[in-house]
């Protein structure tokens, strides 16, 4: 005995599209998609769009290629940017107030021995 409607209706020829790479390639599918395409069979199929693919990804390339599609790494470098500047900010502020107390002791110093003679 089989379940009855245990596969899927909407199993169709689907064509997935990795922009970055600007590959694509047609496939069965169930993926739901409003965009459809122009194949090279001349048949117009669902298009979905994908960031990665197997065309872009460092596993299957075999190189080190950064695809950014967010601005990801953008934001990350800002965010260290900005760390590294107040980093800085913070060092010297740090250093300016040891200044102020180290001439703060020198001058009560100079008063204690003035007081002492």
């Amino acid at each position: 005995m089989s379940k009855k409607e245990l596969h899927p209706k909407d199993y169709r020829d689907v064509v997935f599209s990795d922009e970055a790479a600007g590959f694509s390639f047609l496939t069965k599918s169930t993926a739901k998609s409003e965009e459809t395409i122009k194949w090279k069979d001349g048949n117009e199929y669902p298009l979905v769009k994908v960031q990665i693919s197997s065309a872009s990804h460092p596993f299957f390339t075999g190189e080190e290629k950064i695809i950014d599609t967010e601005g990801r790494v953008d934001r990350f470098k800002a965010r260290a940017a900005k760390a590294a500047k107040l980093k800085s900010a913070l060092e010297n502020k740090a250093k300016k107030a040891a200044k102020e107390a180290e001439k703060k002791a020198k001058a009560n110093d100079k008063i204690e021995a003035e007081v002492k003679e």
